[in-house]
């Protein structure tokens, strides 16, 4: 069984288990050896139907960022999870679909998706945010040579970020806790880019 003490992963595979869509948890302890090299290990395999797997990396953002200077859509990623997950889609086929999932940890009043949408977890909220790696390795610029990072624009970001429910199909998606204060929307929150 894989141990993960991430909130951000904790709370997101929880949001599978309340929606009962099928997954594996991947053990991120080693890589994986291939005749190219290594790859970093994704985070989840999620399988909301019988035609399709999703491949799963969790990027854990705060929103907003930061403590004087507020800072929203932070989407930052290293090359090497972009990379290891294109390699990752390649090696499973066409049934498969590599994202980076941006979990959220709304700690304001402004969510990055409408209220109903967002997750509770542990007196916590999370929007779950969903970007295709084919898109971010395409939109993503340069942030740091030195730590290999790249980010996407804010603006190409909420255009290419899909709630996660959507991809799901999930239509009773509202989370039932009266003990939080929900955040409102943010006006000009993400849309999804036509497919």
């Amino acid at each position: 069984m894989t141990q993960r003490h991430n909130h951000y992963e904790l709370a997101f595979e929880a949001y599978l288990r309340k929606h009962r869509v099928a997954y594996v948890a991947v053990n991120e302890q080693r890589r994986s050896l291939t005749a190219q090299g290594s790859l970093k290990s994704l985070d989840f395999i999620v399988s909301p139907s019988d035609t399709v797997s999703l491949l799963v990396d969790i990027k854990g953002r705060r929103f907003p960022s930061g403590t004087n200077h507020k800072q929203y859509w932070k989407n930052w990623s290293t090359w090497d999870d972009l990379s290891s997950m294109a390699r990752w889609q390649d090696k499973l086929g066409t049934g498969s679909c590599a994202l980076l999932v941006f979990a959220f940890h709304v700690v304001a009043t402004r969510s990055p998706v409408e209220s109903e949408r967002l997750f509770a977890f542990r007196d916590r909220w999370y929007a779950f945010l969903a970007v295709r790696v084919a898109d971010y390795i395409q939109f993503s610029r340069p942030l740091s040579a030195r730590w290999q990072t790249v980010s996407m624009p804010a603006r190409l970001f909420r255009q290419a970020a899909i709630p996660f429910d959507s991809i799901l199909g999930l239509q009773d998606f509202a989370p039932r806790d009266d003990d939080l204060e929900k955040p409102t929307k943010e006006l000009g929150g993400p849309s999804s880019l036509g497919n």
